[in-house]
């Protein structure tokens, strides 16, 4: 509904037509992604908040010039605050989880006719002086720090235009591994490069070939193959353009190399073979990591392709959950073997694997709380085993 307001309303559709991060929660006007210098020379993102009068379907004119700031006090480009501005200093939460640490004001000649008006009259004053040290350094552009909260090459404009930042924020300064980068995993790691997630190692010591064009996002050149790259260091090419925290390996985890996963939050296990889970489920249990195992078997009969897909999750309260669902030894006519993938499916268990994740990062909501589920193609049934009520 309020996003719709800002269609609405001219100033305001102005302002994220001109790509600002803006959105209306609870009769304040909130714009993130705003460079500002810090007493350290230092260029960080702050967030501007204004209230903002909802009568019906438009947002009236502001009452006054005063404005609120979360982050430090801005700074000129020598580290001075900015006296032109300066009013008071609030710490108090205005809403969902955004603080006013600073109220400004600062009232032009010409006045201010309306939010278009009052939010570039305070940007100008505060990112100018970022922009002395860095020309890049601008609110409606893919700039803004500090890097080890935002680790995204440009705004996630997609989660304020839906008013859900607080809650992709649930994400941030987690680090994920991904174990395998063949079709299931590559789409892994395309649904978590669009997350604010610290960190994302890249585990698979595998070349890129033309038949993983066939399993992945995206549409590869067919000079790729000629150069055999390996498969974390091309998905890596892509999805650096997005995520700066990616970290590929160009090996696959195995008994020797455990301790890779030590410092992770999260792992996706997204191998064909089973041989190596042995090692890399105790040792994850061990040290209390959670996990999630994918697996896809599909089979062909009368000219037709059937299966399964599954999805298992391992947490601290329920770490042997993966007992009885996910075999510890290759099979030669284990269905979950089958070498027979196609995109959408891979894509699906995929997606079923980062949904669960999510829900147990408390960013969807989880009633069923299931360890196990199983996506059948043929019937189209989404079955969740293992769960309480």
């Amino acid at each position: 509904m309020l996003h719709k307001l800002i269609n609405l309303n001219e100033d305001l559709s102005k302002l994220q037509g001109d790509g600002y991060a803006i959105s209306l929660i609870d009769g304040y006007l909130i714009m993130e992604n705003v460079p500002y210098v810090n007493s350290e020379k230092e260029i960080l993102g702050g967030i501007l908040i204004s209230e903002a009068s909802i009568s019906g379907d438009k947002v009236s004119p502001p009452k006054d010039h005063v404005i609120h700031f979360q982050g430090e006090f801005p700074c000129d480009d020598n580290g001075k605050p900015i006296p032109a501005i300066k009013h008071g200093i609030t710490n108090r939460e205005l809403v969902n989880g955004i603080t006013s640490n600073y109220s400004f004001s600062n009232k032009p000649k010409e006045g201010l006719k309306n939010h278009y008006d009052k939010m570039k009259h305070y940007l100008r004053i505060i990112t100018n002086y970022a922009q002395a040290i860095d020309p890049d350094a601008k609110a409606n552009s893919p700039y803004f720090k500090p890097e080890e909260e935002l680790m995204l090459n440009y705004a996630d404009t997609n989660s304020s235009r839906s008013f859900i930042t607080s809650v992709s924020k649930k994400l941030r300064g987690q680090k994920i591994a991904i174990i395998g980068l063949g079709g299931t995993g590559s789409y892994i790691l395309d649904y978590v490069t669009k997350t604010p997630v610290k960190e994302i190692h890249l585990f698979d010591n595998d070349v890129f070939s033309q038949h993983n064009a066939f399993r992945c996002p995206g549409a590869p050149d067919s000079e790729q193959f000629n150069e055999e790259v390996l498969k974390v260091e091309y998905l890596n090419n892509i999805y650096s353009n997005m995520h700066r925290g990616i970290i590929p390996h160009e090996e696959n985890i195995t008994e020797s190399n455990l301790d890779l996963l030590l410092e992770m939050d999260y792992v996706f296990v997204s191998i064909d073979i089973s041989q190596p889970k042995k090692n890399i489920f105790p040792f994850l249990i061990k040290h209390e990591i959670p996990f999630i195992d994918v697996g896809m078997g599909v089979d062909i009969t009368d000219d037709r392709l059937f299966g399964t897909l599954r999805t298992t999750s391992s947490t601290i309260g329920s770490p042997d959950s993966y007992i009885g669902r996910v075999s510890l030894e290759d099979v030669e006519d284990d269905v979950y073997t089958s070498n027979i993938q196609i995109s959408e499916l891979n894509a699906l268990n995929a997606a079923l694997a980062v949904i669960k994740w999510k829900k147990n990062s408390d960013f969807y909501d989880d009633q069923i709380k299931e360890h196990n589920s199983t996506y059948t193609i043929n019937t189209g049934q989404l079955l969740n085993e293992d769960f309480t009520l």
